[in-house]
């Protein structure tokens, strides 16, 4: 793809005359221009350019050369130059998978500031658990509770969460406050069918107790609603659980001990993504460390 570049050196080269103003602003030695341009004509098979000690003249074929190269170049500047203002400024639709949980605690409260530093974004949110497929489905991004499988996808961390434990007042009085995590092996816990057991630690002492409960839920949501209603331990990120602890409605617990640290990402097809998405996820990061 040489020829595309010494395309634009010629067509330099023809708007001024000269290879040495031509080599000066393109910031190259005289005698490297000429030789690219030599190159150029020699693969050509055509002789462009008419040289003498004074002068440079078009010869017919570099005439009609020209005509189209200067075009071509000019379309490229062009098309840089709007992708640099997108840069600069980026539009288009973002298309982001994410779950409801995560999106409307941690991503929601954010997007007014982002609207408002990139009003040509929009959004198409998909709010779902299941993991779409980005080669396959229109998605720019998807944020995920853990790194993909599929190691042609390209993931970044953009936070780093831990649970803790909580419970309603009502539940407390009703069952009293355990001591230690292994407690809550005898307490009513709300829990995920994915999570049997609640992995925590405190300082160097580790935990690991088997709960059970007659709520399995598969949505964090639900779960601090259950908490709130008086229905059991539940173990879930503060962020949360911020307003119900405000207004007294949950009540932190075992308040020494938390969970491992949780981290979240930022998943695209490719590394090479458009400005729209990586302004996103560079927000994100920014807003969530």
């Amino acid at each position: 793809m040489d020829y595309l570049n010494d395309m634009a050196l010629f067509v330099e080269v023809v708007k001024t005359r000269s290879f040495r103003r031509a080599a000066e602003i393109l910031g190259m030695p005289n005698s490297t221009l000429s030789r690219r341009i030599g190159l150029l004509e020699e693969g050509i098979g055509l002789r462009l350019l008419n040289r003498t000690t004074r002068k440079i003249e078009l010869t017919e074929a570099g005439q009609i050369y020209y005509e189209r190269c200067s075009r071509i170049v000019e379309e490229a500047r062009i098309a840089y130059e709007e992708l640099g203002t997108m840069v600069a400024q980026p539009t288009g639709v973002l298309r982001v998978s994410s779950s409801v949980d995560f999106t409307l605690t941690y991503i929601a409260p954010l997007l007014p500031e982002f609207a408002e530093l990139y009003p040509g974004i929009s959004f198409d949110l998909d709010l779902t658990p299941r993991n779409v497929d980005l080669v396959g489905e229109p998605f720019d991004l998807a944020i995920r509770m853990r790194a993909p499988e599929n190691p042609g996808l390209i993931s970044r961390v953009i936070a780093r969460i831990h649970a803790q434990f909580y419970a309603a007042p009502s539940y407390l009085d009703a069952n009293g406050s355990p001591g230690h995590p292994q407690e809550l092996e005898q307490h009513q816990c709300l829990t995920m069918p994915t999570m049997p057991t609640w992995m925590v630690q405190s300082g160097a002492e580790a935990a690991n107790p088997t709960v059970h409960g007659r709520y399995r839920v598969n949505s964090v949501s639900m779960i601090r609603q259950l908490a709130v209603l008086g229905m059991g331990v539940a173990f879930l990120p503060e962020p949360i659980v911020l307003q119900d602890l405000a207004a007294g409605r949950l009540r932190r617990i075992l308040p020494q001990w938390q969970g491992a640290v949780q981290t979240v990402h930022a998943v695209t097809e490719t590394r090479l993504v458009p400005a729209k998405t990586l302004c996103f996820i560079e927000f994100l990061k920014e807003k969530l460390r």
